[in-house]
């Protein structure tokens, strides 16, 4: 049985969620008739998915390569936040947009692939949008996504590491406390030991509302991007509705066209039928031509036979007379 527990991993968490329970259950039972308790144990043991969480998994199931693009594009974006490189974070959060569109797209086309699936248009695909914004930020949630076994969406706030100044305030005391209070401590005026302890405390707040200004610019920069990616994506939303409407309309356009094909094969069908006895009523007509032709003939030259025997007789009577 444990050989077989990865293929029975991808295909219960492959399973719709209003059917894993089921799945599972059957599963169970199946490793208790074959005497494998700890596997059932095991089985038992694996959580359903919500909706949101079951679409993520496909992708990570069916499509690992797509999902394997997470992790080097999260490090380099993590990498360019960490070196406050504007000009690359924003080309890598372009990158990160397209990569999340393309891999959200990509769900929805396994999804319609599901039998018996959730209807496409009732799909929760802005909690796996979520979930793949995560991946890219958590490097845990990633490999949650990557295992394909996870139990619901995961949302962040913000993306990536966010640098914190190391700051430590070092008072005349606590620098007295370092030295143990020794001899060399005690030698070090007093006054010099404060205005040492005040120029650091004023450089690390300084370096503190530098960082908070840094901060607080990178989340002014990061809220124009979620204004923009936002529009855009009720842009998509638009355009998928009306080319969800266009397929409706040319699947529907088909339907008819195939529906006057099979009447119109159905009256050719018809037709030949038609054709084919015309054909035969013909030929048998033209024979009953032929043999009322030949029979015309035959009675025509009785006729013409019997005109000549009465044409002698009157001719022989006359020289008699």
């Amino acid at each position: 049985m444990a050989a077989d527990e990865p293929t029975l991993i991808r295909q219960l968490y492959r399973t719709p969620p209003d059917r894993f329970v089921v799945a599972r259950d059957a599963a169970v039972a199946e490793a208790r008739r074959a005497g494998d308790v700890a596997a059932a144990r095991r089985i038992a043991g694996w959580k359903r998915p919500t909706v949101a969480a079951w679409l993520v998994n496909l992708l990570a199931l069916d499509r690992p390569e797509l999902v394997a693009d997470l992790g080097p594009l999260a490090e380099a974006l993590r990498t360019a936040q960490r070196d406050l490189k504007g000009g690359r974070l924003r080309e890598l959060s372009a990158q990160r947009r397209g990569l999340v569109a393309a891999l959200v797209a990509e769900v929805r086309r396994i999804a319609a692939d599901i039998p018996d699936g959730p209807p496409v248009a009732r799909l929760p695909l802005a909690e796996v949008e979520a979930t793949l914004h995560a991946a890219l930020a958590d490097t845990e949630v990633a490999g949650q996504v990557r295992s394909g076994r996870l139990l619901r969406a995961v949302h962040h706030s913000g993306f990536g590491e966010v640098p914190r100044p190391q700051l430590r305030l070092v008072t005349g005391g606590a620098a007295g406390e370092a030295t143990g209070g020794g001899a060399e401590a005690a030698s070090v005026p007093e006054r010099e030991v404060d205005r040492g302890g005040g120029r650091r405390a004023r450089d690390e707040r300084a370096a503190a509302r530098a960082a908070r200004a840094e901060r607080a610019k990178r989340r002014r920069a990061l809220d124009r991007e979620l204004v923009a990616a936002r529009a855009a994506q009720r842009q998509a939303e638009r355009e998928l509705d009306g080319a969800a409407t266009a397929e409706r309309e040319g699947i529907d356009a088909l339907d008819r066209i195939e529906r006057e094909l099979a009447e119109l094969e159905r009256r050719r069908a018809g037709a030949e039928q038609e054709l084919s006895r015309a054909k035969l009523a013909r030929r048998a007509a033209e024979r009953t031509l032929t043999a009322a032709r030949r029979r015309t003939g035959e009675v025509e030259g009785v006729i013409e036979a019997a005109d000549a025997e009465e044409g002698d007789a009157t001719a022989g009577g006359g020289e008699a007379d």
